[in-house]
């Protein structure tokens, strides 16, 4: 009895020693764990500060190189503005009223100001008008804030741009792909023949010929307008579903093309013959190996093309009849407004500086390598 006991107790002193031991290697590793957590959310905070620092400082060589063109030309901006008839008096209050009577760089250093800080104006009264940040200036001819204006025109183009960029991503990926996978038949000839009459179609003639088929011989969608989804979620649907299709007849051809060229690439690549080799079948090789290192590219273009559309699809807007950003770019330039045609083009280049961040972020994820730089 006595052996049994003192055996339990060699045993248990045994265990509790080895838990002693073990007790230390398991916190080092949740310590070293931690450690590497915190290590990749700090490289990707300092990553996104970098980045984030380097748009601000190139949309503000933007903004300078912008005021530089359209400011210092030899037209006066408050003689455009002044309308007709124009005295000399009614010229000096729209020029106080714009700062153009100031120097070249105050009126660039108030301008910069008030993008970032906002900015205030005086009008004919005596009275004071207050731009909140980010100010983009003052439309004088329809007497608002720009960065009103492009705000209540923005929604129109993001409805548009956002809905029409995934259903060409989604498409054109998936076409290119089956073109890829299928190189040389039927399918990959077909589908050949549709990206290159997609590319080939200029927008406002495939935009008209949408119209005249689906909206007037076959009256299944409006033949423009934008309704709000806020006051119909059905109406705000039918309106965009054409300009949408449009839309992907376009693009889509590209990103076909695209996405065809890399997967061939990618499909002759060594670690495709290795998985093919190992008895992975074809599909799932594709889908696993090939597909991610063909989206690389196919990712930068779309941010690319995103960003330029949400900065205004002129062409489609002006078909469709839909008050977006493109619309105000063109009314802007008939009507000289100059305020509304350099924050518009600024505004467009912010979405596409954006746009490049989100790529560069998105790519972190989806390349491994891109992590390191």
């Amino acid at each position: 009895m006595s052996n049994k006991q003192n055996t339990q107790n060699t045993q248990n002193a045994q265990n509790a020693q080895q838990n002693i031991i073990n007790t230390p290697k398991i916190s080092i590793n949740k310590s070293a764990a931690n450690s590497r957590i915190i290590g990749k959310i700090s490289d990707f905070l300092v990553f996104i500060g970098k980045r984030a620092a380097s748009a601000i400082l190139v949309l503000t060589l933007i903004a300078v190189v912008l005021f530089l063109i359209f400011f210092m030309l030899p037209a006066n901006p408050a003689q455009l503005a002044c309308g007709k008839p124009c005295t000399p008096e009614r010229l000096a209050r729209v020029s106080a009223f714009m700062g153009t009577d100031a120097p070249w760089y105050e009126q660039l250093g108030s301008y910069i100001r008030g993008i970032f800080f906002g900015r205030k104006f005086t009008n004919s009264a005596g009275a004071t008008i207050v731009c909140a940040g980010p100010c983009l200036g003052w439309s004088f001819t329809l007497n608002e804030p720009v960065t009103n204006l492009i705000m209540s025109r923005f929604v129109v183009t993001a409805s548009l741009a956002t809905g029409a960029a995934v259903l060409w991503l989604t498409v054109g990926v998936a076409t290119g792909v089956i073109s890829a996978a299928k190189e040389g038949s039927f399918i990959d000839r077909a589908l050949r023949a549709l990206s290159s009459v997609g590319i080939s179609s200029p927008a406002y003639l495939i935009g008209m010929l949408a119209i005249l088929a689906f909206a007037v011989y076959l009256p299944i969608f409006p033949t423009g307008g934008y309704i709000s989804f806020a006051e119909s979620p059905l109406d705000w649907l039918q309106h965009l579903l054409l300009p949408w299709l449009v839309l992907v007849l376009l693009n889509a051809a590209y990103y076909t093309r695209l996405t065809r060229a890399h997967m061939l690439d990618e499909l002759q690549q060594d670690y495709m013959r290795t998985a093919l080799a190992k008895g992975m079948p074809r599909s799932k090789a594709i889908t696993r190996h090939a597909m991610p290192n063909a989206m690389l590219p196919v990712l930068t273009m779309f941010g690319l093309d995103l960003g330029g559309l949400l900065g205004g699809a002129v062409i489609t807007e002006r078909v469709f009849s839909m008050q977006g950003l493109g619309s105000l770019l063109l009314d802007s330039v008939k009507n000289l407004d100059l305020q509304v045609l350099v924050g518009v083009t600024l505004f467009a280049a912010a979405l596409v500086i954006v746009a490049n961040l989100v790529v560069d972020v998105c790519y972190r994820f989806v390349d491994p390598r891109a992590a390191v730089c």
